[in-house]
């Protein structure tokens, strides 16, 4: 089979190899799966760099979560046992953490369906408590974390404020339903959050970013508001100020949605079957960008730690060299 491989860790344009290998052979209580599409996320630079909590052994696949097929024809979703990760045309899976592709998404959407909305449920429901009627504000609102969480948002019953850079990225926020669009490179983030909100701020603060986005949201957090980190993205680990906190008098909660996995699976199993009925409702609809063939997998992943796209890139083996949809 073809699958992309990293012998040294570095930028991923550089480090992923696209190479002839045997198709991986599964452990105990692990699974071969086709895949069909895998979905491109920024952990899969960080994977490239070693720069994630996980370093596989060299050489490894990246490529941390897919749809695919397994061998009696069922389609689900995984999260793909590295090293023998989803760029390419078969990875190992845990039999015991499969979920079922929903029908109402094809597999590029289903593949885009799990890590950021399971992220975007938890950290909006479970962490934040997120009610409808208040204001969630959402950093990175185009990207791929950020349109779930903007999805989920507006899904829930919340007014969305989103925060975008750029113009063609401030569009695309509002195509995903957002109520107001901030453009961080024109606008000044915390003074357009006080003026949508009456001077009140944000109830929840969805941030994947950190750095200058962290220290927005803590001007902009409302009276007993919540901001939630899931990730950093900016590549900024921030300090949080912690009299600030109690002087303002509002929560920093964190979320590392795969603790999930091991401390309580039936959580993120529950999880999936909100999202499940959730699209097929059309409540929710992942935003898949771009599909590309095996062959392009580098480049898009490349792509999304340069922080160059909108929504989900998906990588779909099936697709033919050179094509893109």
């Amino acid at each position: 089979m073809q699958a992309w491989r990293v012998h040294d860790n570095g930028e991923p344009g550089e480090v992923m190899r696209l190479e002839e290998t045997e198709p991986p052979t599964p452990g105990e209580g692990q699974i071969l799966l086709k895949v069909c599409a895998a979905n491109v996320n920024f952990p899969d630079a960080l994977l490239c760099r070693g720069q994630y909590q996980v370093r596989p052994p060299l050489p490894f696949t990246p490529g941390v979560e897919i749809c695919g097929e397994t061998e009696d024809g069922r389609r689900v979703i995984a999260n793909p046992v590295l090293p023998h990760g989803g760029f390419a045309e078969y990875a190992v899976a845990g039999s015991d953490a499969l979920l079922p592709a929903p029908d109402a998404l094809d597999d590029a959407e289903a593949a885009a369906l799990h890590i950021g909305y399971q992220t975007g449920w938890f950290g909006l429901h479970r962490r934040a408590r997120l009610e409808a009627g208040e204001t969630l504000l959402v950093h990175a609102a185009a990207g791929g974390v950020g349109s779930a969480a903007v999805q989920l948002g507006k899904a829930a019953g919340a007014r969305v404020i989103g925060v975008a850079g750029g113009a063609a990225k401030a569009a695309v926020a509002r195509e995903l339903g957002c109520d107001v669009v901030i453009d961080r490179h024109t606008e000044d983030v915390v003074a357009a959050v006080k003026e949508a909100t009456g001077g009140r701020g944000a109830d929840v603060v969805y941030d994947p970013v950190g750095g200058a986005a962290y220290a927005q949201s803590a001007k902009a957090v409302a009276f007993e508001g919540r901001i939630l980190v899931v990730g950093f993205a900016g590549g900024t680990i921030p300090s949080p100020a912690l009299n600030h906190v109690l002087v303002k008098n509002y929560s920093i909660v964190g979320l590392h949605w795969g603790l999930y996995n091991t401390k309580n699976p039936g959580l993120v199993r529950h999880c999936h079957e909100q999202l499940t009925d959730l699209a097929a409702r059309g409540a929710i609809k992942p935003l898949v960008s771009e599909r590309v063939p095996l062959v392009g997998a580098a480049a898009a992943v490349q792509r999304v730690a340069d922080g160059a796209t909108t929504g989900r890139v998906a990588v779909v083996p099936a697709l033919k060299n050179g094509a893109a949809a």
